[in-house]
């Protein structure tokens, strides 16, 4: 069975870097009938926080990236003890001593020499009396896997077939010297236990998943098929990183973007295929093909979100958006109305807001000089309320009629004294739901 995860961290919020890793995962699972799994990793307590523990769940649960079963790395400490355990036992484990500065001088060494900045498994030569020496001076050192120097291959999902040198990387460390267990080691115990199949995560993870991979064959697992999706870039090509912060789910739904105008810009941001709104999740897990995807950054823009998301809510009935009408206070009767003309010209549902309050209040009319005296004529043809649809039609054939005036120079004065706005609606729609024209007097 295919069985995908996604593996946040709980030491801060989700952004949409780490929802397209979420939900690309998703999409595998849920195309393939699959498994999805929600891994905590929490193995830092000092940075970990249940508060972001939390937010992950509530953030994927908004997006509707619902999972099969939580796991939390905290809770599996013994399986990771078991691992090393096992590590040791077989040779491929081992405890290095070297101070940061130690290790930064023998990389600028190694670089002025022409060669690779590797660990130099120093520390392998160590006797017995020696580590116990340096552990009296420094305490515990550092557990360093020992990698097989040979090629490490694999078929990338996205990135095709990749070959890394393991002797150019450094036996990396999977245990700290406060007894700390890294990602590298965690992860690598989790996928293979929990039966991982699919594992789509960003290309920065490239040299960790050489090393994954003779991690998980020393503890005799079966490797996943791998997929490394391209980094997310800013509109101009620029770093995302230091955005990230301002990207947060939450924060783009305190904006008004709508889930499925997320996701479908997520679930095609980078690939071959056209961004293209779906209506529902079964549409994008039909549409998802992880062989789409291409290796080159990928510009991310989220003023993209906000079309997409105008767009969902023109397709929404009024029942969809029920909740937020019923706030603004507008009445039974006048609710389908006040959506059917509202959802062609909101962005966001928080524009239903200035919509009703313009239906309610009236608006400061926009009135150009020389237009007072035709707009004074006018008001004093528009009959009291209660106004219908065809309220519009009559007073305007009224006041052209009296003024002389047509076309632009009719419409476009009146639009402007109503609404105090250059653009908007269909008046006839727009003025069947205003209370008040304050133009009127």
């Amino acid at each position: 069975m295919t069985t995908t995860r996604f593996a946040p961290s709980p030491t801060g919020y989700i952004h949409v870097g780490n929802l397209r890793t979420a939900l690309m995962n998703y999409l595998i699972a849920r195309k393939a009938g699959g498994t999805f799994i929600l891994r905590i990793d929490d193995t830092d307590p000092e940075r970990s926080k249940e508060e972001y523990v939390d937010a992950i769940k509530q953030d994927l649960e908004w997006l509707g990236l619902e999972w099969d079963r939580v796991e939390r790395q905290s809770e599996r400490l013994d399986r990771y003890h078991a691992a090393a355990d096992k590590l040791r036992e077989i040779g491929r484990f081992y405890e290095a001593f070297e101070t940061p500065t130690e290790l930064d001088l023998k990389r600028k060494k190694q670089l002025n020499m022409g060669k690779p900045p590797v660990y130099d498994r120093a520390a392998l030569a160590l006797s017995e009396d020696e580590k116990a020496a340096l552990r009296a001076e420094r305490g515990d050192g550092v557990w360093r896997f020992k990698l097989d120097h040979a090629r490490i291959e694999w078929a990338d999902g996205i990135l095709g077939d990749i070959s890394i040198d393991a002797a150019s990387v450094s036996d990396p460390v999977l245990i700290r010297g406060d007894g700390q267990f890294l990602y590298t080691l965690a992860s690598v115990v989790d996928d293979t236990e929990f039966g991982v199949t699919h594992v789509v995560r960003g290309s920065d993870h490239v040299t960790n998943t050489a090393t994954q991979i003779q991690i998980i064959e020393a503890l005799g697992g079966s490797v996943p098929e791998f997929a490394h999706h391209s980094l997310l870039t800013g509109p101009q090509g620029e770093a995302l990183s230091k955005r990230l912060g301002t990207l947060a789910l939450r924060d783009l739904r305190e904006q008004g973007v709508q889930p499925m105008a997320l996701l479908s810009l997520m679930a095609r941001l980078g690939s071959s295929d056209p961004v293209e709104l779906r209506s529902d999740m079964a549409e994008l897990i039909e549409g998802f093909d992880i062989n789409r995807f291409g290796a080159a950054p990928t510009k991310f823009d989220v003023q993209d979100l906000f079309p997409l998301t105008a767009r969902y809510l023109q397709s929404l009935p009024l029942d969809a958006v029920q909740a937020q009408v019923d706030a603004l206070g507008v009445p039974a009767e006048k609710q389908a109305a006040f959506w059917d003309m509202a959802k062609e010209n909101i962005t966001t549902l928080k524009d239903l807001e200035g919509w009703w309050t313009l239906c309610r209040d009236g608006a400061e009319p926009l009135i150009a000089d020389e237009d007072k005296d035709f707009i004074a004529e006018a008001m004093a043809l528009l009959p009291d309320g209660p106004y219908d649809a065809n309220t519009w039609g009559t007073w305007t054939s009224a006041v052209k009629e009296a003024t002389g005036r047509k076309g632009k120079s009719l419409f476009m004065p009146l639009r402007h004294a109503v609404t105090g706005m250059e653009r908007g609606p269909d008046m006839s729609a727009l003025l069947a739901l205003m209370e008040t024209v304050r133009a009127k007097g």
